[in-house]
């Protein structure tokens, strides 16, 4: 009997394919949202001290079933250790212990990174099948990444040296070394252009024309980088979907295939060897 009911309470905690599941995924994430809101509300001035109890009060309750929650999953875990240790139990965690600690700090924040539980829900195989390919793109991407990183970083110092040998001495506060003008390297090369730092000079202005070109391409270069590996992806899980078919295929033919029965030796006498027609 109690080995039924946990395997209930897993199944709804665990499983939001069911109805019973989906429905708790749901309040759960209903809840989330409750007390992100009221995180942010309680950050208002000028809050009445009905409504900042009303707050603490709502804090608690979504604490408490947070921590339900928690006990929840933790029961019915195969492995208590490693869910315990694992990305999502240390969120759930954080999630509920600066409520009991009582230290000051205040995490409620880390509830937005529970949001990621809530994907579960689509568990539509297609859905499925895209997030597999996209991490199947960033494994092969992964080479073409480092390089075009490291090459990032290169162009970085590369810019940064550059502008400070031609604005040193026209604004010797701005750019009074190399480090100062690694910002305005970033700046430039992902073409954001916050202002707070220009060059005067021709050279200086003439050397930012070319840096803006770069960066132009820095910015446009990932997104063909993963375009390509989101193709391929595809491609080799559609090969490996039509290969798992064949088998499959195959399998099924094989099975309809009847199996002559074995011959039984009614007689009691064991069974005569076959002598080879060069021998008779």
């Amino acid at each position: 009997m109690k080995s039924h009911f946990k395997t209930r309470i897993a199944k709804m905690v665990n499983s939001p394919d069911t109805r019973a599941g989906r429905r708790f995924s749901l309040c759960i994430q209903l809840l989330i949202l409750i007390s992100l809101v009221s995180f942010s509300i309680e950050t208002l001035p000028g809050l009445s001290p009905a409504a900042q109890s009303s707050l603490w009060w709502l804090e608690v309750v979504t604490v408490v079933i947070f921590t339900i929650e928690y006990l929840l999953r933790l029961w019915t875990a195969e492995n208590r250790k490693r869910f315990a240790l694992s990305f999502y139990g240390l969120v759930d965690l954080l999630a509920i212990l600066p409520f009991y600690l009582s230290t000051g700090l205040d995490l409620r924040g880390v509830r937005a990174v529970r949001m990621m539980r809530l994907f579960r829900i689509l568990k539509l195989a297609r859905y499925n099948r895209a997030m597999r390919r996209f991490a199947r793109a960033f494994a092969l991407a992964r080479e073409e990444l480092v390089l075009f990183f490291a090459a990032t970083i290169l162009i970085l110092y590369a810019s940064a040296v550059g502008i400070y040998f031609f604005e040193r001495d026209a604004q010797p506060v701005a750019f009074a070394s190399v480090f100062h003008a690694l910002w305005w390297s970033v700046e430039t090369l992902t073409t954001v252009g916050y202002g707070d730092i220009m060059p005067v000079t021709v050279g200086g202005r003439i050397f930012t024309f070319l840096i803006v070109m770069c960066g132009l391409a820095i910015v446009g270069m990932p997104a063909g980088i993963m375009a390509s590996a989101l193709t391929r992806a595809a491609k080799e899980e559609e090969k490996d979907h039509n290969e798992s078919s064949h088998v499959e295929v195959d399998a099924s033919v094989a099975a309809t295939i009847p199996q002559q029965p074995e011959q039984v030796n009614t007689t009691g006498q064991p069974p005569r060897a076959s002598i080879p027609d060069e021998k008779r």
